[in-house]
């Protein structure tokens, strides 16, 4: 329990409700132990934040769908104060007291910026066609918006299912999502994106 603990809580911070849509995220790897051949019964989610308001939202929306697969489920933030979320002894603790047979661990691992240009845009004035001279002033008329260039930013997330028992990793993902905005139901699609990989896999039920 301390191994994935300490690799995991001590490395990051959430940045602020990431996510910026689900057509915008994408898996760039995933993972599953093949010997691993149940599925987890109950679970504790983990996000890993010095934001409170980040981490309970991540873990609330991760509970709500993992019941949505019949898993139980229960926010690490619910049984543990935000000030002992480094204290590995007590999460671990925690994880037995519940009898949760499963942690599931989400992080921020990076951040990157890709620089990207946007072409200009014609823009055609109102034509008018009746007289030559009115056509020729519309031709010369035409013009263009400058291209330019612009910043992307994504956050490179990483989210690791381990078994309590023993330690040993079941699952893992990371992906990669343009940090636009910080609707909810875009943090539900990036949510739901990992709970379904992890369906995929027959880790949860249908």
């Amino acid at each position: 329990m301390k191994r994935f603990l300490s690799s995991a809580l001590g490395l990051g911070v959430m940045v602020a409700l990431w996510l910026g849509g689900c057509a915008s995220t994408q898996l760039n790897a995933n993972w599953k132990d093949p010997a691993y051949r149940i599925h987890p019964t109950k679970v504790m989610v983990v996000g890993v934040s010095k934001k409170a308001v980040n981490r309970r939202i991540f873990e609330d929306e991760f509970v709500v769908q993992l019941k949505a697969h019949g898993i139980d489920a229960v926010a690490s933030y619910m049984v543990l104060p935000d000030k002992k979320q480094d204290d590995q002894a007590v999460i671990a603790a925690k994880v037995k007291e519940l009898g949760a047979d499963s942690v599931l661990i989400t992080r921020l691992v990076s951040k990157k910026t890709v620089k990207v240009y946007v072409p200009g845009m014609p823009y055609f004035p109102p034509p008018y066609y009746g007289r030559w001279s009115d056509y020729y002033g519309y031709g010369y008329r035409e013009m263009y918006t400058p291209g330019y260039m612009a910043e992307e930013q994504y956050a490179i997330m990483e989210t690791n299912l381990y078994d309590a028992a023993n330690d040993s990793l079941i699952w893992a993902a990371t992906s990669e999502t343009e940090m636009s905005g910080a609707d909810l139901s875009l943090i539900k699609e990036y949510v739901g994106i990992m709970v379904n990989n992890m369906s995929g896999y027959g880790l949860l039920n249908k």
